[in-house]
């Protein structure tokens, strides 16, 4: 027992010490917003970038793979998961680390766009505290965070070799790198607020985790 709760100390300390970088970073990148630093010349160019015209088909192609980081999709995909693993398992926990995630991002999230207020790249100007909701992305922290948790849940609950979670993690890199080029190639976003928007749901998927690691469970299959 001892050993088990040394483990999950040391975990826990790791996983505060990613969040924390993570943390770190996405203050650094807010500070480049507020004080209208080099990063913004570079979401400038980003944005002025001359688009190529697809055709229609691939345009509602790229509609599905931005789809893939908004909060109504995920997050239903995210709880009917997390309900039929709990289910299963007859646990509270995987819903409940499902809710946990959701509500640390609207919250988070939420109040950092309310209070930047920086508007869309798509309006030719960039300001903030003008009411905007731009920044961070929630697209990006989204897709990170409730397709990490997603992936999180079916390893955590599932026994698959290690090379399954590997699998896993690197569908998730996918899937957010790909809703963070699409963004930006229909302008929907700056590059500095998709780059906010990882580190912050980067840093929430580390310390959701964490959650479920160091704190014991007689229903934990691991």
């Amino acid at each position: 027992m001892s050993k088990q709760i040394d483990l999950r100390r040391a975990q826990m300390n790791r996983a505060l010490r990613w969040a924390t970088l993570l943390f770190v970073g996405f203050l650094i990148v807010t500070e480049q917003v507020r004080s209208n630093g080099s990063l913004i010349d570079f979401d400038g160019r980003i944005a002025r970038a001359k688009r190529h015209n697809f055709t229609p088909w691939i345009d509602a192609l790229f509609m599905r793979i931005d789809n893939l980081g908004l909060r109504g999709l995920t997050a239903t995909i995210l709880v009917i998961t997390a309900l039929i693993i709990s289910r299963k398992f007859k646990s509270w926990r995987p819903l409940n680390l499902a809710v946990l995630s959701l509500l640390a991002l609207n919250l988070v999230v939420g109040l950092a766009k309310l209070e930047i207020g920086r508007t869309k790249p798509r309006l030719n100007i960039d300001l903030i505290n003008a009411g905007g909701l731009s920044y961070p992305s929630g697209h990006a922290s989204n897709a990170l965070l409730t397709w990490g948790i997603l992936a999180y849940l079916i390893y955590r609950y599932t026994h698959p070799e290690v090379f399954h979670g590997r699998l896993l993690a690197i569908v998730v890199g996918v899937i957010t790198v790909a809703v963070c080029t699409v963004s930006l190639f229909r302008n929907t976003h700056w590059f500095s607020d998709l780059l906010g928007g990882l580190f912050i749901g980067g840093a929430l998927l580390v310390l959701v985790i964490a959650v479920d690691r160091f704190v014991p469970s007689d229903s934990e299959h691991s």
